[in-house]
């Protein structure tokens, strides 16, 4: 049988970091094969370099036994190799259809293609309308684009980066079912996760780099999740050490809030009733596109539509508060979405600094404190374990996983009264996930109040103290972390508990 794909000593060099030194990477067909290592680590780098969206500086790619050069994707998508991006390429004022017809023939009709994604859409459990325009979709939902844009092209090498973030347990199960029936088929697929026992329960084969260098291949259904953790990181992750504490007065309070749709594919807010105390740490589950992003715009200052009393922060009615009066109150957000909102892609990690802490300590007079900033994004940087540059590096040069340790770790340098994080660990490796959560921990040991959004069930299960899950625009009811189960949390997840107890405060 002919190898589907090798890379021979694929190297790439940037002028502030070598991302691939002399790399092998065999798959074959109808393997399940996973390519693990940490943030920074080379990656996506190659991936790209596979999907020739990035040109390799030295080495040899041969594909079905013949040397090729995969000069751009479109060359890539040819040869039948299709990409699903961590950060993702879709364009925000085209719609879901007419962002998948781009990489397809001229002469597609859009009315047909449409019904082909509602298919493919429905048949892996990925929820999808194609005449929604993508800048009304959550981060998720645009991970389900494409996801399905790349199944529709039937490869026979798929690359899929974090597909699972934005599905149910129930619909990983059916993810993980269309992946072997595909591997079966001879479809070989290239997965990339951070979710150890994902890969273990699901890939054939496992690839290992380290700062850009192969460490390994295995088998990681004969390793466990420690083992390829010292793979990865040379170390497993730290426990994360929790003090036992009894909640402190309310910080966040949130009272029937009710939003119509702000657009028409929006998710209507129904009758929210949500409490944040400090010391503790609730968790809101949920797929993608529930109204997880319609309730982070009214809490951050974004939306500003809600009843001033409908959110109270640090006992001040804050429903009508821009951002930056909420701030002052004490609040710190992290949004999903990390390149554009999160971070200024083109700014340096010193002047991003600015988007959270503005205060005399940066700004003096009316003059940005140039030096304060710069010492500060260095602290970030060394605190967290960020692998950049330099306080001067753009935003946009860091890997996905460094990226977002940076962000959380500025607003957690500003130790907010109250704080807001969605996705935290979403890319992120195990090491640095560790780090964040415990970072989090920390802040809700030290009094502060945290509202974790995340579709990382594991992730809320091992930090939360209690659960809430959004479906539909509706909150469940508050369930202790100790008492619920994943079980549980996924028949939520569905929409599926009492609405006589829906959204009641504990």
């Amino acid at each position: 049988m002919t190898t589907r794909l090798e890379l021979h000593d694929i190297s790439k060099r940037y002028p502030a970091v070598v991302a691939n030194d002399a790399i092998h990477l065999t798959v074959e067909p109808g393997q399940i094969h996973a390519v693990l290592g940490e943030n920074g680590a080379g990656k996506s780098t190659l991936m790209k370099i596979i999907y020739g969206a990035v040109k390799p500086d030295a080495g040899r790619v041969l594909w079905n036994g013949k040397e090729v050069h995969i000069a751009n994707p479109a060359v890539a998508r040819e040869l039948g190799i299709a990409m699903v991006f961590q950060h993702f390429s879709l364009f925000d004022t085209l719609t879901v259809t007419e962002n998948i017809a781009l990489g397809l023939p001229a002469d597609t009709r859009l009315d047909e293609l449409a019904r082909r994604i509602e298919a493919t859409a429905s048949q892996y459990g990925l929820e999808l309308e194609p005449q929604r325009h993508v800048h009304t979709l959550s981060v998720g939902e645009c991970q389900r684009v494409e996801i399905v844009r790349a199944l529709l092209a039937k490869p026979q090498l798929l690359i899929l980066d974090e597909p699972t973030s934005v599905l149910t347990p129930a619909a990983v199960e059916k993810l993980f079912g269309t992946l072997r029936q595909l591997a079966a088929e001879g479809c070989s697929i290239l997965y990339i996760s951070h979710k150890l026992d994902e890969i273990r329960a699901l890939c054939h084969a496992c690839t290992v780099v380290r700062a850009g260098k192969n460490t390994g291949v295995c088998d990681p259904r004969e390793e466990s999740a420690a083992s390829l953790s010292r793979m990865m990181i040379g170390s497993e992750p730290p426990a994360i050490a929790r003090a036992a504490r009894a909640p402190g007065a309310a910080m966040l309070d949130v009272n029937q809030l009710c939003l119509p749709k702000s657009h028409p594919f929006a998710t209507e807010l129904q009758d929210i009733c949500l409490r944040v105390r400090g010391g503790e740490i609730v968790g809101l589950a949920g797929v993608s596109g529930n109204g997880q992003q319609e309730l982070l715009a009214a809490l951050s200052g974004e939306d500003r539509r809600a009843a001033a009393d409908s959110i109270m922060l640090c006992g001040t009615p804050a429903g009508r508060l821009p951002p930056g009066r909420r701030r002052a109150l004490g609040f710190g957000f992290v949004p999903e979405e990390r390149l554009g909102r999160g971070a200024v892609p083109e700014m340096s990690l010193a002047d991003n600094v600015m988007l959270s802490l503005q205060t005399k300590a940066t700004i003096w007079r009316g003059f940005v404190r140039g030096r304060a900033i710069v010492d500060m994004a260095a602290a970030i940087i060394a605190r967290f374990g960020v692998k950049a540059a330099g306080p001067h590096a753009p935003a946009r040069s860091l890997s996905g996983g460094n990226l977002q340790k940076y962000i959380v770790g500025r607003e957690v340098m500003r130790k907010p009264s109250v704080l807001v994080v969605a996705q935290p660990t979403w890319g992120v490796d195990v090491g640095a996930a560790a780090q964040i959560r415990a970072e989090l921990v920390a802040l809700r040991d030290a009094g502060c109040a945290l509202l974790i959004i995340s579709e990382e069930l594991d992730e809320l299960f091992d930090i939360a103290d209690r659960l809430h899950v959004i479906a539909k625009g509706r909150l469940s009811p508050s369930i202790d972390t100790a008492d619920a189960s994943v079980a549980l949390i996924g028949q939520w997840m569905s929409g599926l508990w009492s609405p006589a107890a829906g959204g009641a405060h504990v």
